[in-house]
């Protein structure tokens, strides 16, 4: 996502860009996607695979209960949007003015953008939160 508005506008500048699912079997489940549903592949690991083709992308996170830390734990079936932002630092100084609840800080990620991840404001499901990058 290219950002061409001003700066003013770009920390509210929001895209829906995942829905991820939590799962316990990348494999099944990933061949029900593809196979069955007929989703694109976009990427596939042994703890995350994408499916789409513009738009807003299917991801499927391998849940491990036995994993330490929050974002490790969620329960297979639970699903959380992915969303892009244009300043995720003017986001999390939003989030933090309002008082949500930080579940993992920003930090670079292996992909090469940074992201947090906060609890939605009632407590339901987890965001996640990560810069836009810019083709230039």
């Amino acid at each position: 996502m290219v950002c061409s508005s001003s700066d003013a506008t770009r920390s509210t500048m929001t895209t829906l860009a995942y829905t991820i699912v939590f799962v316990s079997d990348m494999t099944r489940s990933g061949a029900s996607y593809r196979d069955i549903v007929g989703l694109p592949l976009k990427h596939q690991s042994s703890g995350w695979s994408e499916f789409g083709k513009g738009g807003c992308v299917l991801a499927l996170r391998k849940s491990d209960r036995k994993a330490q830390g929050e974002i490790d734990n969620i329960p297979v079936g639970s699903c959380h949007p992915g969303f892009l932002v244009a300043d995720i630092d003017a986001f999390a100084a939003k989030m933090n003015q309002a008082g949500v609840a930080v579940i993992q800080p920003i930090k670079m990620q292996r992909f090469g953008g940074r992201m947090g991840i906060w609890r939605d404001p009632r407590w339901i499901a987890s965001v996640c939160i990560r810069d836009t990058v810019d083709p230039d």
